[in-house]
């Protein structure tokens, strides 16, 4: 019987290309070796949410694009996070078991607090108690993360293990899956492909807005002509 997988995303809207290769990708290939759970994770949006204007357009847009992609339904389980009320009771019964000072010690935590000591909010802090409600009330076995979520999936483990000793063998400890997530330059070159920047390409893209957006990309100013070598550090278009 194939591992379960839960895999969660921020409901961003219109997907871009950074999106595509950098999470998309993952979804579709993890869809074809597993059991494939793809929450929305709407409730974590609202930790750094300024405004929920558009929450619901966000959301049906990044699930459509999802689909456009390839996300199966007939292979993956495709649903919005608080559409499911077991997961925040899930998530209150498990905080009952994390000790605070897990979660102060969170490198993610500390950083946000250092960058934005004016939004700190109890929702910032028990985070990956609510991360790991979304995990282990599907029993997820494997979890895709970067190198920089490992400390997430650690905490959310040492969870697990302490509400397991309370209360008896409830929860799989969730594994990591170590996952590639390429950095895209942005069209402008100077960073990360992203929506704050202005600088990326949507996927739901017009013809003629791929074509306008191209043709102000960041080109190697030192490839005079076509002949001549890419450069890939400074322009990932070679790479």
């Amino acid at each position: 019987m194939a591992k379960r997988v839960f895999s969660g995303a921020r409901p961003t809207g219109r997907q871009h290309i950074g999106n595509y290769f950098g999470h998309i990708l993952n979804l579709i290939a993890l869809q074809e070796k597993y059991d494939c759970f793809d929450c929305v994770v709407d409730l974590h949006a609202l930790t750094t949410l300024e405004s929920t204007a558009t929450l619901q357009q966000d959301i049906n847009d990044m699930v459509l694009d999802w689909l456009a992609a390839g996300v199966d339904p007939e292979k993956s389980v495709v649903f919005v996070q608080s559409h499911v009320p077991e997961i925040t009771e899930l998530h209150l019964l498990l905080s009952m078991v994390t000790p605070l000072n897990w979660l102060l010690r969170v490198p993610t935590f500390k950083e946000k607090v250092r960058m934005h000591p004016e939004n700190v909010n109890y929702g910032l802090v028990g985070y990956p108690v609510l991360m790991t409600s979304d995990i282990v009330l599907y029993k997820g076995e494997v979890v895709p993360v970067g190198e920089d979520q490992l400390p997430h999936l650690e905490l959310a483990r040492e969870i697990v293990r302490r509400f397991n000793s309370t209360y008896g063998e409830v929860f799989p400890e969730p594994e990591a899956k170590l996952t590639q997530f390429p950095m895209i330059v942005g069209l402008d070159g100077a960073g990360k492909m992203s929506k704050s920047a202005d600088n990326h390409l949507e996927m739901a893209s017009s013809p003629d807005e791929i074509r306008r957006k191209v043709s102000t990309a960041f080109t190697d100013p030192a490839r005079k002509r076509r002949t001549d070598p890419g450069h890939p550090e400074i322009c990932n278009v070679y790479a």
